[in-house]
């Protein structure tokens, strides 16, 4: 393979694994109670 093609692979892997690994931190979700209606 030419240097060219091993230079853009090699690019692109580290891109891949840091997509990755931003993955790992903790997702915040709000969970808003909705109202309840009750029958009198």
């Amino acid at each position: 393979m030419s240097k060219s093609i091993k230079t853009l692979l090699a690019v692109g892997l580290v891109a891949f694994v840091a997509a990755c690994a931003q993955q790992d931190e903790p997702v915040e979700i709000e969970i808003i109670d909705e109202p309840t209606y009750e029958k009198y």
